[in-house]
C-alpha cells in the first residue's frame, strides 16, 4: 500500500517538475518577445506605444499558465 502512495507521489512530483519547466520555457519567451517589441517599438515606430497590446494579451495567458501550474484548476477539472 505504502509502495503505491509513494509511486503515485513520485509521479505527482514529476507532473509538478514538469509544470514548471513549461512554465519558465514560456515566461522566458515571454520577456524575450515582448523586450524585442519593446526595442521595435520605441527605436524604429515612435508614434504609440503599440507594445502594450501584446505584452497585455500574452501576459493573461501567462497569468492562466501560473494558475495552471499552481494546481488552481485542479478542483475545477476533476484532476486532484
Amino acid at each position: 500500500m505504502q509502495d503505491q502512495q509513494r509511486d503515485h507521489e513520485e509521479q505527482a512530483d514529476a507532473r509538478a517538475r514538469q509544470r514548471q519547466r513549461g512554465l519558465a520555457l514560456h515566461f522566458a519567451g515571454y520577456i524575450i518577445i515582448v523586450s524585442g517589441l519593446f526595442v521595435i517599438n520605441f527605436l524604429w515606430l515612435k508614434g504609440e506605444p503599440w507594445f502594450v497590446l501584446p505584452m497585455v494579451g500574452w501576459g493573461s495567458v501567462l497569468a492562466l499558465h501560473v494558475a495552471w501550474v499552481m494546481g488552481l484548476f485542479d478542483g475545477l477539472f476533476g484532476n486532484k
